[in-house]
């Protein structure tokens, strides 16, 4: 394991599990903001450090116990890493602690992957946590998804929301795809969301080397 992966993978748990020793009060909840939308959007998709960051963050969930993460893809600004949205910002943090410890029944989890099966040329995947439905922002069609084959390279994708809220994505330039990818980038362009109105959480299905991790150099 090179040292870049144990940076971007091991140090934030680690940092929640310390604090967690050195106050002596148990697994006490921690809820984290992930990083939000930054620096330039990209016209083509590519690999991206600020993506495995946030992936890194959305890792964390199923490593340690009473964790949670609010994500914020669609409030950031490309010129500024604090976005000046705080309130959305807090809302979404505050839905965690509502729903797991002041027993709230709120919707609070943004839509996460979870599965993939691959049909033909089509990849279709699976979600949990899609409270409402899947409610696209601005546009019917979902943006925000790539595509690629056994080759790596990554094109952008047409996507398509299924009667079991499940999502196909595919592209005419890909007649074998092997991984998909969705907001995978500094600054993203996406728009998918839950009907509460909570945007899905970035992610690849693949674990196909990249800029920070199984990265060696």
């Amino acid at each position: 394991m090179s040292a870049k992966r144990d940076c971007t993978r091991d140090l934030f748990p680690l940092m929640i599990k310390s604090w967690r020793d050195e106050w002596g009060q148990g697994d006490f909840p921690f809820y984290w903001v992930q990083l939000a939308d930054f620096m330039n959007e990209k016209s083509e998709p590519s690999d991206s450090s600020w993506a495995e960051l946030r992936e890194a963050q959305t890792m964390t969930m199923s490593r340690l116990p009473k964790t949670g993460e609010a994500v914020i893809i669609d409030i950031g600004e490309g010129k500024d890493i604090h976005p000046k949205n705080k309130v959305d910002v807090g809302r979404r943090l505050a839905r965690w602690a509502l729903a797991r410890d002041y027993g709230v029944n709120v919707p609070f989890h943004s839509p996460q992957y979870k599965s993939m099966a691959k049909q033909d040329n089509k990849i279709v995947l699976t979600f949990e946590h899609i409270d409402g439905g899947w409610r696209p922002f601005d546009v019917n069609d979902p943006r925000g998804f790539s595509i690629a084959g056994d080759d790596k390279k990554f094109v952008w994708a047409k996507a398509k929301v299924l009667t079991d809220g499940t999502v196909e994505v595919s592209s005419d330039q890909i007649a074998s795809p092997a991984s998909v990818r969705y907001g995978w980038a500094d600054n993203p362009v996406v728009n998918m969301f839950n009907g509460a109105g909570l945007p899905l959480t970035p992610f690849r299905t693949d674990d196909w080397p990249g800029v920070t991790i199984n990265n060696t150099k």
